[in-house]
């Protein structure tokens, strides 16, 4: 496996983990349509959670959540409509999160919730 790919990997590991502490319930991980990919979804009360991983070493390059362009929402977007259509999950209101995973030691996690419409 690839750095980058061990790295996403344990990014979204320590991001389902945090979110479980924090009181969500978890729904599906690396959901893939021919649209776009979801990382984690998740359910928090009557919200449904799409979550968008970013894990690196550090923040040196910047940060992880201006990465997530206005194609890549789109494509997610597009793959949560379908998820929430397949499940029938229409009571719930749909939001996006962003969680950047900082690997280097002291780990660092920040969660951007509602991070992008």
């Amino acid at each position: 496996m690839e750095k980058s790919n061990e790295r996403g990997s344990l990014g979204e590991q320590l991001a389902e983990e945090y979110l479980l502490k924090k009181g969500y319930t978890f729904l599906d991980r690396n959901y893939k349509r021919f649209t776009g990919e979801i990382d984690l979804i998740f359910t928090k009360g009557d919200l449904l959670v799409f979550v968008e991983v970013k894990a690196r070493k550090n923040a040196d390059f910047g940060y992880h959540s201006d990465f997530v362009t206005e194609e890549k929402q789109r494509k997610i977007l597009s793959a949560a409509e379908i998820y929430i259509n397949e499940n029938e999950l229409y009571d719930y209101q749909p939001i996006f999160d962003v969680i950047e995973i900082f690997l280097e030691e002291p780990i660092r996690i920040e969660h951007i919730e509602d991070a992008f419409p």
